[in-house]
């Protein structure tokens, strides 16, 4: 069961953000402010998700492999936003 949540984590990250948001209370502990996890789920839903994962399994703390894994989110979200630039210019859109 563990591995399945893995693997929807990573194809759907807006979708697992939604039902965590829903079913427990790991964004009221991992973050102070309500505006940071509504600007990751727009914005950057893979970082978001990392760090809360750091945040309530490392003692409060982005340390270690959690820093690898967040650097790592971090560059698969901007990535994003490139390939969907590369993509339009690629059709010659706008």
């Amino acid at each position: 069961m563990g591995c399945l949540a893995v693997l929807i984590a990573l194809a759907l990250p807006r979708v697992v953000m939604f039902i965590a948001f829903l079913t427990t209370e790991w964004f009221q502990r991992a973050f102070e402010n309500r505006a940071w996890p509504i600007l990751g789920f727009v914005f950057m839903p893979y970082t978001t998700l990392i760090y809360m994962a750091a945040m309530l399994n490392n003692n409060h703390a982005v340390t270690g492999g959690w820093l690898a894994l967040l650097i790592v989110a971090i560059i698969v979200d901007v990535a994003h936003w490139g390939g969907g630039g590369h993509t339009c210019r690629r059709r010659k859109c706008g």
